[in-house]
């Protein structure tokens, strides 16, 4: 069903708490959507008549493989799309993130969408189109952010809008899982540093709004040992036995719905063969919460889960293995079970900060007055996006919906739906000229 814009100015007034390494501060706040603007509503039509570039810069972009820490292909066509708009300040940082301004001085406000997928270099990232959908490895997570970007700043271009302040369009590396939010970890401890007055993440599809950041901590947890013949080196301390006896007590954490907190084992490698005591074994484990002082609670769990396994794996073999050497010559040059014979290592692999913002907050109010002016309704809810380490460090964020509608996301059948998809193209612009300021009408 096609949805029609309320044209109008539209004021947002918020008491805005910005929370900046635990001290709150206060201030009142209007805003104006711009909605009513000549320039704001040439730059609306022409998002809505120049949806088809959109989705094919979201084919074309989707077809370059971008792997986890391979991005650099896709980056550059990005770098290229932002000078051929016209773009100022075009530049590629150290890190492998894509930028580009439009305006100059306060406020500084970014728009930005992520670069990488979740699918290794060897995946087919063909996109075919069956009627309005799109079939494709990555089509909405997060190509159809990255087109929503380039629709953006064209549309400001096409209708020579400048921002009262500056506009930086971004496209950032390393938001998905592996990659730990690097991109725009960088973005935030020096490429943009100190910088920034709000911060804007397009990813995904439809139309909801993240107003808070879903924490994690992730580990890769690995026990060893001299490991030997299954029959033959019977008695010693198994490292697999000693990973089972760690997943037993995870799958037994308690439940907690309110702050959700959630906890999963997503991989276990290891072993030599079916006649063999292992010498090593791994496993990752991912801890995620709404609240940090709940995924603290919870990260204290998981480390006395793995070494109290440990210690019951030593202790088992330490109180029975002689007798059993003895019985049955299965160790014919027994010597007692040392603690050496089971080592364990827990390495943290990822780390992305939880942190809340108040509904009341002025970019949310934001997005959902964008949103009604437009003419749908943006649901709010906690995730896990690059707006994480923003809103960890006190930065008014929030990531949005790139419109359409998608399902499949992380998988090989992802598809997109364009219908009426431009919508998202015009919330993404309206909430960024809310925020950075029209200019002249």
């Amino acid at each position: 069903m096609r949805l029609h814009m309320k044209l109008g100015t539209y004021l947002v007034t918020a008491f805005a708490t910005i929370l900046i390494f635990g001290s709150p501060s206060f201030a009142s706040q209007q805003l104006e959507v711009p909605s009513d603007r000549p320039i704001v509503r040439q730059a609306l039509d022409y998002l809505r008549d120049s949806e088809e570039q959109t989705v094919e810069d979201q084919i074309a972009l989707c077809e370059i493989p971008a792997p986890p820490f391979g991005e650099a292909a896709r980056g550059e066509a990005y770098r290229k799309r932002f000078v051929e708009i016209g773009l100022a300040n075009v530049r590629i940082d150290e890190e492998g993130n894509v930028l580009g301004e439009i305006g100059e001085g306060e406020p500084r406000v970014v728009l930005s969408a992520h670069l990488d997928t979740v699918f290794p270099a060897a995946t087919d990232v063909t996109v075919r189109r069956e009627g309005s959908e799109l079939f494709g490895p990555g089509i909405g997570d997060d190509c159809r952010g990255l087109a929503v970007v380039l629709g953006v700043a064209r549309a400001m271009k096409d209708a020579n809008i400048e921002p009262l302040g500056t506009l930086l369009f971004v496209g950032t590396v390393g938001e998905e899982g592996p990659g730990d939010l690097r991109g725009v970890k960088r973005l935030f401890s020096e490429t943009l540093a100190d910088s920034v007055d709000y911060f804007i993440s397009v990813d995904g599809t439809g139309y909801g709004i993240t107003h808070a950041a879903v924490g994690s901590n992730r580990y890769e947890v690995t026990f060893s040992g001299p490991g030997g013949h299954s029959f033959g080196a019977f008695g010693m301390p198994n490292p697999i036995h000693a990973l089972g006896r760690a997943i037993a007590k995870i799958s037994e954490f308690p439940l907690v719905l309110d702050p959700k907190t959630t906890f999963s084992v997503g991989l276990v490698e290891g072993g030599t063969s079916v006649n063999s005591i292992a010498f090593e074994v791994t496993m990752t484990v991912d801890l995620r919460s709404e609240s940090a002082a709940e995924l603290a609670k919870f990260d204290a769990l998981f480390r006395s889960a793995v070494h109290e396994a440990r210690e019951e794996e030593i202790a088992r073999w330490s109180k029975d293995a002689e007798s059993a050497a003895a019985s049955f010559s299965l160790r014919p040059s027994y010597s007692p079970v040392r603690a050496s014979d089971l080592q364990v290592d827990i390495v943290n692999i990822g780390v992305r900060p939880a942190a809340d913002q108040p509904m009341s907050m002025l970019i949310i109010q934001a997005a959902l007055a964008a949103a009604e002016v437009l003419g749908f309704e943006a649901p709010a809810a906690a995730s896990s996006t690059d707006s994480n380490i923003p809103m960890s460090l006190g930065i008014p964020s929030v990531t949005i919906d790139g419109g359409g509608a998608g399902r499949g996301a992380h998988s090989l059948e992802e598809r997109f739906d364009t219908t009426d998809s431009y919508l998202g193209t015009q919330w993404a612009l309206l909430l960024a000229l809310t925020l950075v300021g029209a200019g002249v009408p």
